[in-house]
């Protein structure tokens, strides 16, 4: 498999690196954390108008750029480099690949060009209480109107800056199987409240939904296939971002180890240091060619999918945060401070360890798709 990027792409990761660079540096995070909206919706429309980020992977006659997960899957690595408040993986990533799979044209005709353009933000609503990600972890329910259109009862949990997006895309339980279901952020019924969390660079919310209308997305059989396609996709992106922050964790500890002296030498020439950051190195590298191959493996729609973005979130959920508590390791009493920004990257990969399903969840879903 050819993992080299061409040009074009190479000229997309700069881009946006220098971008991130400008206009999201770490006081701009620390900042950016502690607004009530959890990101910057001036810098979000940028994102959309100047680059056209958010509209990546949709199609040109819907306000986008035609391009694919690979495209994406770069831009999550540079945005965990960044350490970027942005709800990129919910509205980008999450809702706008479950539109783009689903069977129902006049949704997309309706939703993607304000996505592409960054004047809206959308996200899938799938866990509840239980925290599953799988069909039965679903027991939010839908039932039909008296319009033609839903009512939906229950709640979700975890949801990616549910408290902020503008529509809600819920997973829900109908008579006839699993729906998605398409929720204005402002309807009636809808409660939606920001949780606290480990990590502030990435806002979660529970949503209460009492007899909140809804429209109901077409699919194309069950609608649970859909949701497995979102998942598998979501799973490979954050997997890039996750090579992201621990790439750049392991930038700032090789800089430290460098800088920092004992004894009259830089510490980096410790033995002890320099197996820490030669182990560290190794994960990063390992988990950067399990995102690429399954960055690959979604761009050109293979079959391996399932396998690859399982293998892909497993390795680089537990690489990410390896690398990032290694990071701490180098620092020392400083990298436990709230002023040293290692702890952010800490925190990020330790949360995304858990979103999606952790790395146990995941390489149990590896091992049922080779028949183990």
């Amino acid at each position: 498999m050819d993992f080299a990027f061409d040009e074009d792409q190479e000229e997309l990761r700069r881009t946006v690196r220098a971008f991130l660079e400008a206009t999201a540096p770490e006081a701009e995070t620390r900042r950016t954390m502690e607004t009530e909206a959890g990101y910057d919706q001036a810098l979000w429309r940028r994102m959309g108008s100047e680059l056209g980020l958010q509209g990546l992977a949709i199609p040109e006659e819907h306000g986008g750029a035609g391009a694919g997960p690979v495209e994406v899957g770069l831009v999550m690595e540079e945005m965990g480099r960044a350490m970027l408040c942005a709800p990129y993986l919910a509205s980008a990533v999450q809702a706008t690949t479950a539109l783009l799979h689903s069977d129902d044209e006049e949704a997309r005709t309706e939703l993607l060009p304000a996505l592409a353009a960054g004047e809206q933000v959308a996200t899938l609503a799938l866990t509840e209480d239980s925290a599953r990600w799988n069909r039965e972890g679903v027991t939010l329910t839908a039932r039909a109107g008296a319009d033609g259109g839903w009512l939906l009862d229950g709640h979700k949990t975890f949801v990616l800056d549910g408290a902020q997006a503008d529509v809600v895309l819920t997973v829900a339980r109908a008579t006839d199987g699993i729906g998605i279901f398409l929720v204005a952020g402002d309807a009636p019924g809808l409660t939606r409240t920001t949780l606290p969390t480990l990590d502030l660079t990435r806002r979660q919310a529970r949503l209460e939904y009492r007899d909140v209308p809804a429209r109901r997305l077409r699919t194309r059989g069950d609608g649970w296939e859909l949701v497995e396609v979102v998942l598998r996709h979501s799973a490979v992106a954050l997997a890039a971002e996750q090579v992201g922050v621990a790439s750049r964790a392991l930038e700032m500890a090789v800089e430290y180890a460098k800088v920092r002296h004992q004894f009259g030498r830089a510490i980096g020439s410790f033995q002890a240091v320099k197996h820490l950051l030669a182990d560290s190195l190794m994960e990063v590298e390992s988990a950067r060619a399990a995102a690429y191959a399954a960055l690959l493996s979604a761009q050109n729609g293979e079959g391996d999918l399932p396998m690859a973005a399982s293998l892909a979130k497993s390795l680089c959920s537990d690489a990410s945060v390896k690398v990032t508590q290694d990071n701490i390791q180098v620092h020392g009493g400083i990298g436990f401070t709230w002023e040293h920004p290692a702890h952010l990257y800490f925190k990020r990969a330790k949360t995304s360890q858990l979103l999606l399903g952790d790395s146990a969840y995941h390489r149990e879903l590896l091992a049922q798709a080779i028949g183990v």
